[in-house]
C-alpha cells in the first residue's frame, strides 16, 4: 500500500493548483485524475479572463502547462477510475486501479459535470449530433447547422467557436434574455451567424441515426415547432461529481460539497476544492485560488497532527 501525506482527487485547475502547493511544501503530493488533466478548463477552446495572458490562451494549451509544472515540482500522477474510498480517521484510504493507496490528508477536487436536459432522444442521440463540448466536436459540423441550448456563459462562449465551422448557429434559450457576461452577449450579438430563438425549450431532440432537428415549445404560447438542424450542443448548467462520496459528508441541497473560509469538509483532514464545492462563483481562477487555500490548509493540519 502506497503511503502519501496528500492526495488529490481530480486533475482539473483546482486539483493541479493543489498538487503544485502540495508539492512545493515538501509533501509527497499524488493526484488522480480519470481522463485527461485539465478538467473542463481542458475542453474550452479560448480562455479570455485568466490573468496573465493578453490575448487568451487555449484551454488545452493551459492544461498541459498546469500539468507539466506539477510534475517539474514533485507531484505524482495516478489516472483510471476510483472505485471506494474511505476518508474517515488519520489514514485516508483511496482505491484506484485496484490499488489502495493511504494519505494523511485528501482534497476532493472532482469538479462538475454538463447538466442533460432530459428530453427524449438525448441520450440515443449522444455521440451521433448531441454533444456538450464544442471544442471537442464543434469541427465535425463544417457548414453544417447546429442549435446550441442554454444562455449563459458557456453557452455563448462555446456558441461563438461553433460559427468558426457551422454554417449557421441557433441558441435556444428559455429566458428572454441571455445570462452570459456582456463582452460574449456582444459577440454574440453581431455576429451574422448566430441566431436566437428565446422563451423556448427544447423538448426533444429528432432523428433515426443521427440528429436531424429539434422540436421546440415556447413558454409564454405553449406553440409546439420543428427546427431542422445537424447537432445540439447543450450547455444548462452542471451537476457536482459527488458519487463516490461517502454519505458523512455534508453537501448542499443541490449537492455541492459543502466547506469552511479554510476549505475544509465536516470530516477531518478533508478538503474540498474547485466547482464541486458549494460557492458562490465557478470560474477558472476561483477554482485556482481553492486548490492553493485546500493544500494550505492540509498541511497546517498535517503540521498540527505531527
Amino acid at each position: 500500500m502506497k503511503e502519501y501525506d496528500l492526495i488529490i482527487i481530480g486533475g482539473g485547475p483546482a486539483g493541479m493548483t493543489a498538487g503544485l502547493y502540495g508539492a512545493r511544501a515538501s509533501l509527497k503530493t499524488l493526484i488522480i485524475e480519470r481522463g485527461m488533466p485539465g478538467g473542463q478548463a481542458a475542453t474550452t477552446f479560448d480562455i479570455a479572463n485568466y490573468p496573465g495572458f493578453p490575448g487568451g490562451i487555449s484551454g488545452p494549451d493551459l492544461a498541459m502547462k498546469m500539468y507539466e509544472q506539477t510534475m517539474e515540482h514533485g507531484a505524482e500522477y495516478v489516472f483510471g477510475e476510483i472505485t471506494s474510498m474511505e476518508l474517515e480517521g488519520q489514514v485516508k484510504k483511496i482505491v484506484v486501479n485496484d490499488e489502495v493507496l493511504a494519505s494523511k490528508t485528501v482534497i476532493l477536487a472532482t469538479g462538475a459535470e454538463p447538466r442533460k436536459l432530459g428530453a427524449p432522444g438525448e441520450e440515443r442521440l449522444r455521440g451521433r449530433g448531441v454533444s456538450y463540448c464544442a471544442t471537442c466536436d464543434g469541427a465535425f459540423y463544417r457548414d453544417k447547422k447546429v442549435v446550441v441550448v442554454g444562455g449563459g456563459d458557456a453557452a455563448v462562449e462555446e456558441g461563438l467557436y461553433l460559427t468558426r465551422f457551422a454554417s449557421s448557429v441557433t441558441i435556444v434559450h428559455r429566458r428572454g434574455e441571455l445570462r452570459a457576461h456582456a463582452a460574449a452577449q456582444q459577440k454574440a450579438f453581431a455576429n451574422p451567424k448566430i441566431n436566437f430563438i428565446w422563451y423556448s425549450e427544447v423538448i426533444e431532440i429528432i432523428g433515426d441515426e443521427v440528429v436531424e432537428g429539434v422540436k421546440l415549445k415556447n413558454r409564454e404560447t405553449g406553440t409546439e415547432s420543428t427546427l431542422p438542424c445537424d447537432g445540439v450542443f447543450i450547455y444548462v448548467g452542471q451537476n457536482p461529481m459527488t458519487e463516490l462520496f461517502p454519505a458523512k459528508l455534508n453537501l448542499s441541497p443541490e449537492g455541492y460539497l459543502i466547506t469552511d473560509e479554510y476549505l475544509r469538509t465536516n470530516i477531518p483532514g478533508v478538503y474540498g476544492a474547485g466547482d464541486v464545492r458549494k460557492t458562490v462563483l465557478r470560474q477558472l481562477v476561483t477554482a485556482v485560488a481553492d486548490g492553493a487555500v485546500a493544500a494550505v490548509s492540509a498541511l497546517k493540519y498535517i503540521e498540527e497532527q505531527d
